[in-house]
């Protein structure tokens, strides 16, 4: 048995024609002609099988059958009105919520200053950072942006370059250095115990070097006693005389400055590297992204 078949088209002129009782009027505002529009309402009527609406030279009127369709059918369509122009201001004002993917220090960093201006200046919006050191499909799981290096960028991926770019040093506390010495090549790691960040994935963090004398980038599997999954914690240990941490420089600054910890091999250390807000699209971006986009290229550009 076929199922009557009723577009929201046909749907939408049937209830303009029912409500203003007048063909002409609606073809006007419709911009055709009342004979297309009479045409187009016998073949629905032809669809459902059933008639909706008696016609006379002079007048127009719904049926029992007609009434009954537009009492069901003129509050969905309100609501659709209403859905659709919800739908477009969400389009042209600032408003609603932002999901980014960041690991944990640099989104402290970088992403919550960013963040705090950003909702002084738009009080409709929220922007709910996500902090993870896993490297997460932002698209798949849901999240609006994500911030990485550059290294660890999805390919197909609009980069936007992020805070000031981020270095690391190597830290000790006084007191580990004084016992078993500082290190003057990576090369010497090897007689140190040396404090691991486990990613998400299971893998260990392979420490970054920079040849002084050539410029040569290598990385350095570094052997100690203690494992995190959090830089924070890596710091602490090594200010508890554990072991040399590889952190970043943003996190390691309150402890170096109150001499918690002392900096090592930095010769060895590669220049600070760029953060990126990396997102999937730059087509009918919502206007709170857009305006969370605008915002952090403004904040670069005065740097």
């Amino acid at each position: 048995m076929n199922k009557p078949d009723a577009s929201l088209n046909d749907l939408q002129v049937f209830a303009a024609v029912a409500q203003a009782r007048n063909f002409r009027k609606v073809a006007l505002e419709l911009g055709v002609s009342p004979s297309a529009l009479s045409h187009r309402l016998r073949g629905l009527e032809a669809r459902l099988g059933v008639r909706l609406l008696n016609r006379t030279t002079r007048s127009v009127a719904p049926t029992e059958a007609g009434e009954r369709l537009l009492a069901t059918v003129a509050p969905a369509l309100q609501d659709i009105r209403l859905a659709v122009g919800a739908a477009v201001q969400a389009a042209r004002q600032p408003q609603g919520r932002i999901r980014i993917s960041a690991p944990r220090v640099e989104a402290q960093a970088v992403l919550a200053p960013l963040a705090a201006g950003f909702l002084a200046a738009h009080p409709r919006m929220a922007i709910e950072l996500v902090c993870n050191e896993a490297l997460v499909d932002i698209v798949a799981e849901g999240f609006d942006a994500g911030l990485r290096y550059g290294e660890s960028l999805q390919p197909a991926m609009v980069a936007l370059p992020v805070g000031a770019p981020q270095r690391f040093v190597v830290a000790g506390s006084p007191d580990y250095l004084a016992r078993r010495g500082e290190p003057q090549s990576p090369a010497e790691l090897a007689r140190h115990d040396c404090l691991n960040l486990r990613f998400p994935s299971g893998r260990l963090y392979r420490w970054q070097f920079l040849q002084p004398d050539s410029g040569r980038r290598f990385e350095a599997q570094v052997e100690g006693r203690f494992t995190a999954n959090a830089a924070p914690l890596l710091l602490r240990a090594a200010e508890d005389g554990l072991g040399l941490a590889y952190v970043q420089a943003s996190l390691a600054e309150p402890a170096l400055a109150a001499g918690r910890v002392r900096a090592v091999l930095t010769p060895w250390l590669a220049p600070a590297e760029p953060l990126y807000l990396y997102y999937p699209s730059r087509r009918l971006q919502p206007a709170g992204f857009q305006a969370w986009i605008d915002w952090v290229r403004e904040q670069a550009a005065s740097r």
